[in-house]
């Protein structure tokens, strides 16, 4: 996948704020709604949220340190390879969405969440938006990130934030997917 770095930063910029005003709209609801569960095994609302924030605790810090050293200027195109390609695939949201095993360390299941949780997201998604802006300047290419999962992996910048967005956007959904159904049951 070839793209223009300035082409690929602005549509995920503007997924990001997608995910920012699904989150505002998801502060206007009840606390019992954003911890209402379908059953004991699947996430509420603040789960899926918290999920979310786990991982901006680890992404958000990596990348920031990554823009800083990078020594690399930008690039006019952007091109992923087979492995950011298949990372963003398999966190990208689908209607047809495949369930996947999440780290222990990152699965928010039976946590006490409040409202301060959905304030964090919206928070990291406004960090997001600066570092999508300071990238401008990096090469998105040649600049890499280290994963979540292994230190051993490193990503392309690109793929990244294509990762991380794509990710957000999966649980944002879920989130509102959550919402329907305890507006249906309760």
């Amino acid at each position: 996948m070839a793209i223009t770095s300035k082409k690929l930063l602005q549509d995920l910029l503007e997924k990001t704020r997608e995910n920012l005003n699904a989150a505002e709209h998801l502060k206007n609801n009840p606390i019992a709604n954003l911890n209402w569960k379908h059953d004991s095994e699947s996430w509420s609302i603040l789960e899926c949220i918290e999920h979310l924030n786990r991982y901006g605790d680890f992404y958000i810090p990596e990348i920031t340190n990554r823009i800083k050293t990078s020594k690399y200027k930008s690039a006019e195109h952007f091109k992923s390879n087979w492995l950011g390609t298949y990372f963003s695939k398999i966190v990208a949201y689908n209607d047809e969405l495949n369930k996947m095993k999440t780290l222990k360390s990152m699965n928010p299941l039976n946590s006490k969440l409040s409202i301060q949780t959905l304030d964090k997201f919206i928070q990291q998604q406004h960090q997001i938006i600066e570092l999508l802006d300071s990238s401008l300047n990096v090469n998105l290419d040649k600049t890499k990130t280290a994963i979540s999962i292994t230190k051993f992996i490193k990503l392309r910048l690109g793929d990244t934030y294509r990762v991380v967005i794509y990710h957000n956007e999966r649980h944002i959904k879920q989130a509102e997917n959550t919402l329907k159904k305890s507006r249906i049951e309760n």
